[in-house]
């Protein structure tokens, strides 16, 4: 058995970031796995049902806006603890892991969730390398589960605010989103990470209009 781990949700400013690990036979992984970003949305949701059908274990780590804006934390930690939740909730001792590295250096992320996961009681061998989604097809399962998991929750957000895009800072439809839901109630939705800059962006076009219309 190997575990594989990858996140989902790094980079938007709409909603949670969210981690899984796969401990699985990779030689009974579904030929098709791939990084979750090659495949449509109905493709990832097959696949995720299908690695999920032959998984030993699948473990979900979820990172909150509240936790992303929180002042003492950065991405990179909380990227570690994320990867360590869903780690550890399905891994064994001696299992070797293997890991999207969220961090510029390889070997630190893969030391710091190796130590994460040691201190939750299960001793493990992390490799990390970035890219390993393409490479690891137990490493692909698990951002396909992650990706199919974050737009779950983004799919929760749709139903209470409508449509707020991908939630990317690059979709113009997410920052229509952020626009009006500022006009119309003066400040940001609790979905949104208030520290993200396109977040700042959205306050200030908001003050100077009403700047303007004084």
């Amino acid at each position: 058995m190997s575990v594989g781990s990858d996140e989902a949700g790094k980079g938007p400013v709409l909603g949670p970031m969210v981690a899984a690990a796969v401990r699985v036979d990779p030689d009974g992984l579904p030929p098709t796995v791939d990084d979750s970003k090659r495949l449509t949305p109905t493709r990832r949701e097959e696949l995720a049902a299908e690695v999920r059908a032959v998984a030993d274990g699948v473990g979900v780590g979820v990172v909150s806006t509240e936790r992303i804006d929180a002042p003492e934390t950065d991405m990179n930690g909380l990227t570690v603890d994320a990867h360590v939740e869903a780690i550890a909730a399905v891994a064994r001792d001696g299992d070797p892991v293997s890991t999207d590295a969220g961090d510029v250096s390889e070997e630190r992320f893969a030391r710091r969730v190796a130590d994460g996961v040691g201190e939750r009681g299960v001793s493990v061998d992390v490799e990390a390398e970035h890219g390993a989604d393409e490479r690891y097809p137990v490493v692909a399962a698990a951002s396909i589960v992650a990706k199919v998991e974050r737009d779950r929750l983004v799919d929760d957000l749709r139903a209470t605010y409508g449509d707020v895009g991908s939630g990317y800072p690059s979709d113009p439809t997410t920052r229509a989103f952020l626009r009006e839901y500022v006009r119309e109630h003066g400040t940001l939705p609790a979905c949104a990470r208030a520290s993200w800059k396109t977040c700042d962006d959205v306050l200030a076009a908001a003050e100077q209009s009403a700047l303007d219309d004084f």
